[in-house]
């Protein structure tokens, strides 16, 4: 496993609407393994590797990361912000930030001290507007750099830590990975479709990049591949459990925004099987992915599924994944890709 690869891109900034950083990597990465590159109006990277038959497959990470976005500069310097994808408020306490300016600047989320809190104030579930960014700068010098609209993204590197890694933005960097791996391992192979492996935009904010790119691809079929909760914690019952780390790539069956396509659903399964690829079977009660943008967002729907990475400590900077399953993820997409003509798609 290429772990340096996965910790450049997992250590690479791009919030939601601001992407460049790490779309200049993935391009650099990418390019000696497909047909043709282009970029959409929005930013959304399409790598498309030629096929047998023009029927298109579009496969979908995306590249942004949760962040913030500055929206106030007080007289003293504090910035104010505005989240950019869902978070744990009680998770922003202590974290080191980058306010990526004119030039980047650390800087690290304050709240109120513990030791002039009241009584009442302890026992409240903190909300995200009771943290500031402090940039230990007064606020001249912070306007030198800093202006309301400039991008923030968390802090932190990405580690081995036993059979894991375990970083910031594994949600969604790991799976810019997986399709960097795949295209790379498939760059010899005659594919029975065309391939269009997308990495999109500002899924976190709303799956606007993954909308757009299906209405413009108008694909056949479609394969999201993004994170998912690995509940397999202490005090977790077995039924809220989703996924578990180690256990295999996770088939998505639904989640809050798709019910995947039964056909996809058995055609993963019984690849994973052909293949001897170890797979779990993955229910999302809430949350949605960029599967609901492909399967939709085009004349007709595309028939489609997804391929889950189990995480634990989503949208933390201490997200968790196990190295066999990204390794299962990525075979199970090679396979997939592979195999689409030899199964009978007809209701």
């Amino acid at each position: 496993m290429n772990s340096r690869l996965l910790k450049y891109i997992c250590e690479t900034p791009g919030a939601p609407g601001f992407e460049d950083p790490i779309r200049q990597l993935i391009l650099k990465e990418i390019r000696p393994y497909v047909d043709c590159i282009e970029v959409n109006n929005m930013g959304n990277v399409y790598a498309i590797k030629n096929g047998k038959r023009k029927d298109r497959v579009m496969v979908a990470a995306h590249m942004d990361e949760i962040g913030f976005i500055v929206t106030h500069i007080d007289d003293k310097g504090f910035v104010r912000f505005h989240t950019l994808g869902g978070f744990d408020p009680k998770t922003l306490t202590a974290q080191r930030i980058i306010v990526h300016g004119k030039k980047d600047l650390i800087g690290v989320m304050g709240s109120k001290p513990i030791h002039v809190m009241s009584a009442e104030e302890k026992t409240k579930n903190p909300k995200s507007t009771d943290y500031f960014i402090d940039l230990g700068l007064p606020k001249k010098e912070v306007e030198k750099v800093i202006s309301i609209g400039d991008p923030i993204t968390r802090s932190g590197e990405l580690i081995e830590m036993g059979d894991c890694f375990n970083g910031k933005s594994i949600d969604n960097r790991v799976s810019v990975y997986i399709l960097i791996e795949t295209l790379k391992r498939l760059s010899d192979v005659e594919l029975p479709y065309d391939v269009y492996a997308v990495f999109t935009v500002q899924e976190e904010v709303g799956i606007r990049g993954a909308n757009v790119s299906s209405a413009d691809i108008q694909p056949h079929f479609g394969i999201g591949l993004d994170t998912t909760v690995a509940y397999d914690l202490p005090g977790a019952q077995a039924h809220e459990q989703i996924t578990q780390l180690g256990k295999g790539a996770g088939i998505k069956i639904m989640d809050a925004s798709t019910i995947c396509d039964y056909r996809m659903v058995e055609f993963m399964k019984s690849t994973a099987e052909k293949y001897k690829i170890p797979w779990q079977a993955e229910i999302l009660p809430a949350g949605g992915t960029d599967t609901a943008g492909i399967q939709r967002m085009n004349d007709g729907g595309a028939i489609s599924g997804a391929i889950s990475i189990p995480t634990r400590h989503l949208h933390q900077v201490i997200e968790m994944a196990h190295k066999k399953d990204i390794e299962a993820s990525i075979e199970l997409l090679c396979a997939c890709l592979k195999e689409l003509d030899n199964y009978n798609w007809d209701f």
